[in-house]
């Protein structure tokens, strides 16, 4: 168990049958980690770090994604192969394992890492939500940028990244230097996908894009309508590949979540993007904070 973790709370979790589960707290690198039951799942739980909800598991049930972005990356994870086909995946930035746990329940024999910074959080998550014995998820505590490094070439049918440190993502893991490290660990035909988070003018977005096609011959975006139009903060999934995507099919799955969403590709995307240029390590920052009213 994580150091400071609220024991109490922790025994109460396991106390009298029937009793409704308690948060669970531990203190973290990036703050306080908190594991807050759901009330409409009897073994579901949300992490929290800081107050600010980061990820959703069922332990009873990981192939439920309750997060409308890890949704998005679930689409992304059952298109990538033909349905059932174990998957090499890599994970930057763990959380609750939530995608991992996705992919092993979805596609069983599947190898996958997770490379998470914060061990802490790591040892407090893998201690009160314990992976299976034969997920075959293997994690490291490592930089997000600094593990890639060390995956094998052409080892990854598909890259998450989901690093955030505090509410925002490293600068540098924003820049082409950083992609090109992705498609060394991508097999030739692999998927990276990404999680984004913006809000009006939305000039981290649009530069994001554009490093993306700066290094992959085909990009698209998953996004709610009103974050693309600048209307709110919010979180995009940005996927790119050296291959057709499967356009037609993603659209009709991101229409069709209780949060709707919008692809955009080719023509649209480019006149989205406009004139942004693509990020390097020379001129890398890390996204914008979002605003206090996104938590409350």
């Amino acid at each position: 168990m994580a150091k400071g973790t609220n024991k109490r709370a922790a025994r109460g979790r396991g106390a009298a049958r029937g009793r409704s589960p308690e948060p669970v707290t531990a203190s973290v690198d990036g703050g306080l980690a908190e594991l807050v039951p759901d009330r409409d799942r009897p073994r579901g739980w949300t992490l929290l770090l800081d107050g600010k909800p980061q990820s959703h598991v069922d332990l009873d049930d990981p192939a439920y994604l309750d997060f409308e972005y890890q949704r998005r990356f679930g689409h992304v994870a059952d298109l990538v192969a033909p349905p059932g086909r174990p998957l090499h995946a890599v994970h930057l930035g763990g959380g609750a394992f939530t995608l991992a746990r996705y992919i092993a329940a979805t596609r069983p024999r599947s190898t996958q890492q997770i490379i998470e910074i914060d061990a802490p959080l790591v040892q407090f998550v893998r201690g009160e939500l314990p992976l299976g014995p034969g997920d075959r998820i293997r994690v490291r505590g490592a930089d997000a940028r600094a593990g890639l490094a060390k995956v094998p070439d052409g080892w990854a049918d598909l890259i998450i990244a989901d690093v955030f440190s505090g509410a925002r993502t490293p600068a540098h893991l924003t820049s082409v230097e950083f992609l090109a490290e992705v498609r060394r660990a991508l097999r030739p035909d692999g998927w990276y996908a990404a999680n984004l988070a913006d809000g009006p003018p939305l000039a981290h977005l649009k530069a994001q894009i554009a490093t993306a096609r700066a290094a992959f011959g085909q990009v698209c975006l998953t996004a709610d309508p009103a974050l693309l139009r600048g209307r709110r903060f919010g979180n995009a999934v940005l996927l790119a590949a050296d291959r057709d995507l499967p356009l037609a099919e993603l659209t009709r799955r991101a229409a069709g979540d209780p949060h709707p969403a919008r692809v955009e590709h080719g023509r649209g995307l480019a006149d989205f993007t406009g004139g942004a240029a693509p990020v390097t390590d020379a001129t890398a920052a890390p996204s914008p904070a979002p605003p206090p009213a996104v938590f409350t």
